[in-house]
């Protein structure tokens, strides 16, 4: 705790709020969904992206966590994504969801990309938390045909800092991202630091 006292960290967030959301406005991309965490989206706490708690966080349950494909290394966390089932008129229902990207689907390589390795490279996979997905389709269809386009973030109440870490290290968690979603960089500058 002395270490934040004796530096006083400012961080200087270079944001694209304003770029043109890749996507946001165009045509739909095909991919699949499914679901995980539990009907109650337990389950989908945590994950690759780093958001913890996705209800203290904002995010609620409105999340997924994305294939190989679209993940781009956790370049997508925080991105939002407009989705909705298509072609199965057994499983799906009317209307689409905006979800938000929270984490990692891992490929499965001892599975084929068509029984079980859903989120195999090069497939664009959607896992979504099982209270959104059943917005969209019935949950006893387990996978389903999905279009999906990147749209804007619809935030509230400002982007938020969590400085966390140990007396190594030092953590910055940015989240509630507006707009595009996703950080393109950060810089942070200890005030005791001699860079301009």
């Amino acid at each position: 705790m002395d270490q934040y006292r004796s530096c006083i960290i400012f961080v200087v967030v270079l944001l694209a709020i304003s770029r043109t959301v890749k996507g946001s406005g165009n045509g739909w991309t095909n991919a699949h969904a499914t679901f995980y965490g539990g009907s109650d989206a337990s389950g989908t706490m945590g994950g690759a992206c780093g958001y913890g708690n996705l209800y203290s966080q904002r995010y609620g349950t409105n999340t997924a966590a994305l294939s190989t494909a679209l993940f781009n290394n956790g370049l997508k966390c925080g991105g939002c994504y407009e989705i909705k089932c298509v072609n199965d008129k057994q499983w799906c229902l009317p209307g689409s969801i905006v979800v938000t990207a929270t984490n990692f689907c891992p490929p499965n390589s001892a599975l084929p990309n068509n029984a079980g390795g859903w989120c195999n490279p090069p497939l664009r996979h959607f896992d979504l938390s099982q209270p959104i997905f059943q917005h969209i389709a019935q949950s006893k269809a387990g996978i389903i045909p999905v279009q999906y386009r990147r749209v804007g973030c619809s935030k509230k109440g400002g982007i938020r800092f969590t400085i966390n870490g140990h007396s190594y290290f030092n953590l910055v968690l940015i989240t509630n991202v507006g707009g595009a979603g996703d950080v393109v960089s950060v810089s942070i500058k200890g005030s005791k630091s001699s860079n301009g």
